[in-house]
């Protein structure tokens, strides 16, 4: 037959022995915790000097990252600053190219025949194109170097791709055929 045990002091006493054995679990417990192998002072101080040596490769390449984009806003300065001088915008490039040449053709002593000038887009390239002027002439050998000292020394990006000179009747007199590109901006939407 079961028994009941009605005394208070036989429950305190169960009652202080579960507490004890949960103070002895629970000081197991810290004492595996405390002789759990961690980092010594030297594991820490090679671990701070290896965290060092990362920000200072960082700090290094900070450094050159900063210096590489001032190189890069220089040179979309400079390039900005060449496409806005020496390559125009399509809508005026044709009358001012054309005038620029006839001017040179007149310092050189040339008389014009014709001009005729096409734009053609540049693979690659949605922000260029590419005129071709072709340009005939009449006048002596000297007038046609001349010409093309003017067209060299011109303001704006003028390239002479061929020139043909076939002598005419009248002596010392040549038909000249030029056939020169140049680049011109698109409009940007």
């Amino acid at each position: 037959m079961l028994r009941r045990f009605s005394g208070k002091k036989t429950d305190a006493r169960g009652r202080w022995r579960v507490v004890v054995i949960a103070l002895a679990v629970l000081n197991l417990a810290a004492l595996l915790w405390l002789l759990q192998p961690g980092q010594s002072a030297e594991d820490l101080e090679m671990e701070l000097a290896a965290l060092r040596s990362q920000v200072q490769q960082r700090q290094a390449a900070l450094t050159r990252l900063r210096t590489i984009v001032k190189k890069v806003e220089t040179a979309r300065k400079q390039q900005e600053e060449f496409m806005s001088g020496y390559f125009m915008d399509r809508r005026t490039s044709s009358s001012t190219i054309v005038t620029e040449i006839e001017s040179a053709a007149k310092q050189a002593g040339l008389k014009l025949r014709e001009h005729a000038f096409t734009i053609d887009g540049i693979e690659g390239s949605d922000t260029l194109s590419l005129m071709t002027i072709t340009a005939n002439y009449e006048g002596s050998y000297a007038d046609l170097v001349e010409f093309v000292y003017q067209v060299d020394k011109s303001k704006r990006f003028l390239m002479i791709d061929n020139i043909t000179a076939a002598p005419q009747q009248t002596a010392g007199m040549l038909n000249a055929r030029f056939k020169i590109n140049t680049f011109v901006r698109e409009q940007r939407p």
